[in-house]
């Protein structure tokens, strides 16, 4: 199974009276959204589901992609490495599953799969971990297949 994870670009700072969810990308952000976007496409299977997070930011994020996507409440920026990996179904879909959303918990969602520790890793505004988990001799692997910035694109 393949798990990416990728973090909303850049967003505004709260403005009074603006809840958290609120938050839309910044012009920097939108730049970084489409440039992931545009990287993402080149790579990930038609048959990918997309899982986003109910904020603003994520959604905008996410729809740069210019793909079918479902809002998933438990990917909020609060959200859990449990509730995320339920969400997802790791390590047992059948399909690529692409997950925008939030720090810490998608750092941490990779420490606890790569390192078998929640410690808290940063993963930067719009980057993409993708992760692979497989089967090899019998024991399970994961395997980090690609760390992309939008930055470096």
């Amino acid at each position: 199974m393949d798990l990416i994870l990728w973090r909303h670009a850049e967003a505004h700072l709260e403005r009074e009276g603006q809840s958290d969810l609120e938050r839309g990308l910044t012009p920097k952000g939108e730049r970084q959204a489409q440039r992931m976007a545009d990287w993402l496409n080149q790579r990930i299977a038609h048959s990918t589901r997309i899982l986003v997070s109910p904020a603003v930011r994520a959604q905008q994020t996410a729809k740069a992609l210019g793909r079918t996507f479902k809002t998933v409440e438990a990917l909020a920026p609060d959200a859990t490495v449990d509730a995320l990996l339920k969400a997802v179904r790791w390590p047992d879909a059948p399909e690529p599953v692409l997950v925008v959303g939030h720090q810490p918990t998608l750092g941490v969602v990779a420490a606890c799969l790569l390192a078998d520790q929640a410690l808290p890793w940063a993963i930067k505004k719009g980057a993409v971990w993708w992760l692979r988990h497989r089967d090899k001799e019998g024991f399970a692997q994961v395997v980090l297949q690609a760390v992309q910035s939008p930055d470096c694109l």
